[in-house]
């Protein structure tokens, strides 16, 4: 949710107009204020405001359209479009407008109230009588909770924060402010503030069913799977036929790497669904995921058919990477992203699904093109900031020095079962995993986030990012601090285990964390998938991430990322030698059983032909390459960029010296 710039003091000129009903200042300020900010939500919201008082009906639900195109999430464009419809003696649609409003925003009073009484002029008594409940349940809240509960479901973060913050400190524990607070967190993805603050909730109200979900998706966000099914399971219990519940209940079974019953509980969730793309482009990912190619672009195409336009489902035929589209799919593409009315997740998420269409055509100069607008949309919708990152790699090369390890020989758990795959998206990790994962003795999970959460903790409670306690907390630590540590690890990753001697974690962003893997896994052993810089970029930039990975949608961030990667993993090479593998991509496609021996070797293993011929191994692969190594190995891959190296000029100048010494 990205949140609305601060309120300009002409707009709060003109909610002071709309309190004096000065109803034509009003219209006459909006329509000059547009005319400079013709985006502006508050702007555009207070001129169908003050159209529906002139009685120019017909105009303020024209505004209303555009204002839903810009601003879809907005609850009282609803809400006001409701009263349009109200005015025009319209009541299905004030329904449908009031209920729209209310579903994104709850602690709207004005609707609920305009709910209850046409349900009752229309004859639905039970519909009245729960809008009337809301209405109770509303008039019980302190006002402060009302306000910034609507504050927040319109995304205005800050003051909604602020409200209830202010709230709190004044009134102690309440427990629908201590939720909401716990939800702002969610979405300033603060989670372990969030959980904190919900497990308190919890400890105060044990049947609090809502917060209790909150609290269980918080644990989903935070992969903390095992803990969220529990948690799952007793919202169930108290309330078997929530769908919510019933579709959290089967997420949990997918982060659990469970595919066959997650898909068993998401198809007996499309029964009866409203709206069931999403559960279609959930059954196709545990599909794709369990190698069932077929069936996998048959529940992606009933997710694209079930709404259109849903970006979404036509990228994720185009990340199975092998799957070509046709003639009547590549219009719909084309159409939907064209059109004004297509929100903005799913514009650029058909950009890059273009993008690839029309590289398989090799139409390059299209398909560039479409990339570039696609990473240029997700970038503009991302915080990311290189500088963060690179202030954490000078902080490790400051702390992670030869006596910092010497003072700590011997340290964290002995155990010398993970196998760690490091290094950028996009260079070969995958395959490594894949040629690993056909060993008997190895396990193939997934790209954990254990080793990203025992960070969080070390970075504590309001971190800063120009002051971050982590790495520099490793200096004050002990060995008993890291072996704990370690034991935490291999305790909370036994979840995806089955019982086999050695696994993998395939994290590739754990490059950054390797001092403390070694710190608290000393016999682990981290291997660096390293690819050709040119090639692992565009790889990257023509990628579009479920999650995470924000430096990959710009030219510049990539470049400063692939740069900073090379010398944090350079200071490794110093300061640990030998402690890393590092497997040249290109090397292992131009000599596979070479570098496969060389592997396990490193591993301790001994050599198993089924290494060689990884792509008959049949197991869950979660990344974007999951198709692409379940083929045999190819080295066309390798030059693919250079179909683009027209508009590349911009990245090898990014680069520059990172072009030779990615070998060093």
């Amino acid at each position: 949710m990205n949140e609305p710039a601060p309120v300009e003091p002409e707009v709060l000129r003109m909610r002071a107009l709309v309190g004096e009903r000065r109803y034509g200042e009003v219209l006459r300020a909006a329509d000059a204020f547009l005319a400079t900010a013709p985006e502006n939500r508050e702007a555009l919201y207070l001129k169908a405001v003050a159209q529906r008082h002139l009685g120019e009906t017909p105009a303020a639900l024209a505004t209303l359209d555009e204002l839903a195109r810009l601003h879809p999430r907005f609850s009282r464009l609803y809400q006001e479009r409701g009263h349009c419809h109200v005015a025009l003696k319209q009541a299905p649609e004030a329904i449908d407008a009031f209920l729209r409003g209310v579903h994104i925003n709850p602690a709207l009073p004005a609707s609920w109230n305009m709910l209850e009484g046409l349900y009752r002029m229309t004859g639905q008594a039970a519909n009245a009588a729960e809008a009337a409940a809301h209405v109770a349940t509303l008039k019980k809240l302190p006002p402060e909770v009302v306000t910034a509960t609507a504050l927040f479901s319109d995304g205005e973060l800050t003051a909604a924060e602020h409200l209830i913050r202010a709230f709190l400190l004044k009134h102690g524990h309440h427990i629908e402010a201590m939720r909401l607070l716990a939800r702002i967190g969610i979405e300033r993805d603060v989670l372990d503030d969030a959980q904190l603050l919900l497990e308190a909730v919890l400890d105060l109200a044990p049947d609090y069913h809502p917060a209790r979900f909150d609290y269980a998706q918080v644990l989903v966000k935070r992969h903390m799977y095992q803990r969220a099914q529990q948690e799952a399971a007793k919202l169930l219990a108290a309330d078997r036929s929530d769908r919510n519940y019933r579709t959290l209940y089967a997420m949990t079974f997918v982060g659990l790497g469970q595919h066959e019953h997650a898909v068993e509980l998401y198809r007996e969730l499309l029964a009866g669904a409203a709206q069931p793309a999403e559960l279609h482009l959930s059954i196709a990912h545990s599909l794709k995921t369990l190698g069932r190619r077929e069936d996998a672009i048959a529940a992606y195409r009933a997710a694209a058919a079930a709404r259109p336009a849903y970006g979404d489902a036509y990228w994720s035929l185009a990340n199975l990477k092998t799957y070509r589209f046709e003639e009547r799919e590549l219009e719909q593409m084309h159409l939907a992203e064209a059109a004004a009315s297509t929100p903005v997740a799913d514009r650029y998420h058909l950009c890059f699904a273009l993008g690839k269409a029309l590289e398989d055509r090799q139409q390059y100069a299209d398909s560039f093109e479409y990339y570039d607008r696609g990473n240029a949309v997700r970038r503009s919708e991302s915080r990311y900031r290189p500088e963060v990152f690179e202030l954490n790699t000078r902080r490790q090369i400051e702390v992670c020095t030869p006596e910092l390890f010497a003072r700590n020989a011997g340290s964290g758990a002995s155990a010398p079962d993970p196998i760690f795959i490091v290094g950028l998206p996009r260079s070969g990790s995958t395959l490594i995993e894949q040629i690993l994962a056909s060993h008997s003795a190895v396990e193939g999970t997934q790209e954990l986030a254990d080793v990203p959460r025992i960070v969080v903790d070390l970075q504590g409670r309001d971190w800063d990012p120009h002051n971050p306690r982590y790495p520099a907390a490793l200096a004050g630590m002990s060995a008993g601090d890291f072996r704990r540590l370690g034991e935490k690890y291999l305790s909370d990753t036994r979840v995806y285990r089955s019982g086999k001697a050695r696994f993998i974690d395939k994290m590739p962003n754990n490059f950054r964390h390797l001092g403390l893997i070694h710190l608290m896994l000393p016999n682990a052993r981290i291997i660096d998938a390293r690819r050709e810089p040119m090639a692992c970029c565009f790889g990257n930039l023509k990628q579009l991430f479920a999650t995470g990975q924000e430096f990959a949608y710009s030219i510049e961030d990539i470049a400063r990322y692939y740069r900073t990667y090379l010398e944090l993993m350079r200071h490794w090479d110093s300061v640990l030698p030998g402690r890393v593998l590092r497997v040249q991509h290109e090397d292992l496609v131009d000599d596979l059983e070479g570098n496969v021996r060389r592997l396990l070797a490193y591993c301790g293993l001994e050599f198993e032909t089924a290494c060689v011929e990884f792509h008959k191994t049949e197991r869950s692969v979660r990344t974007a390459s999951s198709e692409q190594v379940r083929q045999p190995i190819y080295r066309e891959g390798l030059d693919q960029w250079r179909h683009y190296e027209p508009w590349l000029g911009t990245l090898r100048a990014a680069l520059g010296d990172a072009l030779t010494r990615y070998r060093d």
